[in-house]
């Protein structure tokens, strides 16, 4: 109970700190190791709780949704996704923990699932809406 109210409250002063308007998590999985998947529940569920308290919206991807995401392959390993994450966003994640690494990709998973919904439709209207919105755009 100690882990969790640490991670609560980290999370909330991480989302006071920089104010986000929204939350990705990795939902939670099935493993091998049952008390393990039970003590991941746990957290998720208080870093959803503290995203909620917060007045966040919070959606959940499935690990092979983000690894098929940002590498192409749902059977990604963590140390592929963490090479992938490192090349497209210019960093260098030596000494970085492959979870974190993972949390970044679920941020991404997150960003690109957000603009193929804009660009289906859901709010974008198209280059005609966007001139009609904008008429000093035209030629």
């Amino acid at each position: 109970s100690e882990k969790l109210q640490s991670i609560y409250s980290f999370l909330s002063a991480l989302i006071d700190l920089h104010q986000p308007t929204e939350c990705a998590l990795e939902a939670p999985f099935f493993g091998k190791n049952v008390q393990s998947m039970l003590k991941l529940g746990r957290a998720q569920g208080v870093a959803m709780a503290v995203a909620m308290s917060k007045g966040l919206p919070v959606t959940e991807y499935a690990p092979k949704k983000i690894k098929l995401s940002v590498t192409g392959n749902g059977n990604a390993s963590k140390e592929q996704v963490a090479q992938m994450m490192a090349k497209l966003l210019r960093f260098d994640p030596t000494g970085m923990k492959l979870d974190a690494t993972d949390a970044v990709a679920t941020a991404l998973c997150h960003l690109n699932q957000s603009s193929a919904l804009l660009g289906a439709g859901a709010g974008y209207g198209g280059w005609e809406s966007f001139l009609e919105q904008h008429p000093e755009r035209q030629l």
